[in-house]
Formats: C-alpha cells, structure tokens, sequence
C-alpha cells in the first residue's frame, strides 16, 4: 500500500473556505479518479494547545506505485493547479510518498 501525504499550512483568511473546499470539491476530484482507496484528511496539533496552527495533512490511499505515476501523469497537474489559482499565495504545501512495509 502506497500513501501520497499532502500537508497544508493556510492562511487564516481563508481557511473556512478552504476546509469547505477540500471536503465538498477537491478531495472528492481526487477520489473520483478511481485511483485512491480512501482519503483521510487530519488537523495537524501542535505539543501547545494555545498555539492553533492552521496545517492540515490529507492522506491519500493507493494499491500500488504504478497507481501513484498514473495520477501523476494523467491528473494531478490539473488538480494542484485548481488548489493554487484558489488560493495563490495563501498556502504552503509538501508532498510525501510512503510505503507501508508491515
């Protein structure tokens, strides 16, 4: 099992609008690609409780590597574009791969 981690930090003058965004619109575009097994989107916590952060991980399950290229080629240019033009320059955001090994 393959897991594609993005993590975004936003900006405090959209984050409403992006968390309704990416729960009703881009994580279901992702999903409907019929690569990903599931999705899970979590607030990443800090060790300060009082210092609430804004950046979020949203994981994305796949069966194999070959799946990950394939949403890569085929999907993600036009999906990560849709996120930027949305909210250019109120967001940083990485991206991970991980294999489970057992």
């Amino acid at each position: 099992m393959i897991l594609y981690n993005v993590t975004v930090n936003i900006d405090d003058s959209v984050h409403d609008e992006w968390l309704e965004w990416m729960k009703s619109k881009h994580i279901p575009n992702v999903l409907s690609t019929g690569l990903f097994t599931e999705s899970k989107l979590y607030r990443i916590r800090t060790e300060h409780e009082e210092e609430e952060e804004n950046t979020y991980s949203i994981q994305y399950f796949l069966r194999s590597m070959d799946d990950y290229e394939i949403y890569q080629k085929e999907y993600a240019g036009k999906l990560q574009s849709e996120h930027t033009e949305k909210f250019k320059d109120k967001f940083v955001a990485f991206r991970t791969i991980m294999e489970l090994v057992s």
